[in-house]
């Protein structure tokens, strides 16, 4: 072992496992270290510090190293400005371009921290002024400032809550156990706790909901105001206005789960009366959608996206074909969200999952254990993840929120 650099590491690094994870990621990259100073907070308030030497065989493997490093929150002592570059076209970075984790991040210019705006994955990041954004790369224009490498940046991952609540409780995992009475009662007082407070709930939803015959739950929670936005896809407005006008999802009778004889045309039918009305809104102010998911987000003015998909029949009106315009909107409608409830849905969870930061709060609720493990392995600090039939769930959601409504 030759090469050698030190690192700092700062925050609530013990309880949060960071110190841990640091420790782990060194010598799973087969380098060493050496604790130079170490100082724990005495108090639950109080941040801890610690402050490493990290050895490796040459300056490349210890480089390696500290790139892993950086996201788990580590910095070097002392951090030069952040190295900028132009764009030469729309679209075209410079080599070894920084891209974002979902942490909040920050980066040194002209001697100051500037707070990265709107931060998510996968992304770059542009210096504007005083002013850093981050910004897919479809967005990116000619001439545009660039940080390249992440010299000057720096990421702090968040740590575990500091007060009592259902994600501390679960310990950001996910359970396959059913949903009990007290598991219910602590999500819906998370949820109510933010709508309380003035809050944006997101609701991220696919055609699971209607087809397991929850869609009146679903309904109630938007008329309730519950859901300040919904993310879902052409097929769960296709299937629960479908349900609305025929009484089926998918063809099948909800009531006692048989197929309707020529069912499997009224999903193709839906889309057709829908399309001429000329949309689910001018649908319901025509008396054709009565009710369900779509006709309580008309009424009660809860916006939503659509995003559509290459397999989708027809698709709706309202329904966004263009993948790039459907993440505009997807990331506008997240911006400043306090909590996303994902139900049922793996592609359209994991779309809003990469644009949100990772410290909102994410509930997610799916059949299939391994994708419910698939979405709440994304580093956010407080998420939890629930296996179970989403039929079962959402009912048992609304039944608690309205008891404690009523208390």
């Amino acid at each position: 072992m030759e090469a050698m650099r030190e690192i700092e590491l700062e925050g609530h690094i013990i309880d949060s496992m960071v110190l841990t994870k640091v420790f782990d990621k060194i010598m799973d990259m087969d380098g060493e270290f050496e604790i130079l100073d170490f100082r724990i907070g005495k108090r639950k308030t109080e941040p801890s510090y610690a402050r490493l030497m990290i050895i490796g065989e040459d300056d490349a493997h210890v480089d390696k190293i500290l790139s892993e490093l950086h996201l788990l929150g580590a910095r070097l002592p002392e951090m030069d400005d952040v190295l900028l570059e132009r764009t030469p076209a729309d679209k075209v970075i410079p080599r070894g371009f920084y891209t974002t984790t979902n942490h909040p991040t920050y980066v040194r210019h002209n001697g100051k921290w500037l707070t990265v705006e709107g931060i998510g994955m996968d992304c770059l990041i542009q210096v504007d002024g005083n002013r850093a954004l981050c910004k897919p790369l479809s967005h990116v224009r000619k001439g545009d400032l660039i940080v390249i490498g992440r010299r000057g940046v720096r990421v702090v991952p968040p740590e575990r809550p500091r007060k009592r609540s259902i994600f501390e409780f679960m310990g950001n995992a996910t359970s396959s156990e059913r949903p009990s009475e007290t598991l219910i009662h602590q999500i819906a007082e998370e949820i109510l706790d933010v709508k309380n407070k003035g809050g944006k709930i997101a609701v991220v939803i696919g055609p699971a909901v209607v087809h397991t015959g929850a869609t009146g739950a679903m309904a109630e929670m938007v008329k309730k105001g519950y859901v300040s936005v919904l993310l879902a896809g052409n097929a769960l407005a296709v299937h629960d206005i479908e349900y609305n006008l025929y009484g089926t999802s998918l063809g099948m009778d909800i009531g006692n789960a048989e197929p309707v004889s020529g069912g499997h045309k009224h999903h193709l039918y839906a889309i057709s009366e829908i399309m001429r009305a000329g949309s689910i809104r001018a649908a319901v102010e025509q008396g054709i959608i009565t009710s369900g998911i779509m006709y309580e987000c008309i009424k009660n003015d809860t916006p939503f996206v659509l995003a559509g998909s290459i397999r989708d029949d027809g698709p709706l009106p309202d329904v966004i074909t263009d993948v790039v315009v459907a993440q505009e909107k997807m990331r506008a409608a997240v911006k400043d969200v306090d909590l996303v409830l994902m139900m049922a849905t793996m592609l359209h969870s994991i779309a809003v999952g990469n644009r949100l930061p990772s410290y909102v709060k994410t509930i997610f609720i799916d059949i299939n254990p391994a994708t419910a493990t698939k979405i709440m392995d994304r580093g956010t600090a407080q998420a939890m993840g629930i296996v179970t039939d989403v039929g079962t769930f959402l009912p048992m959601l609304v039944k608690e929120l309205d008891s404690l409504e009523n208390m």
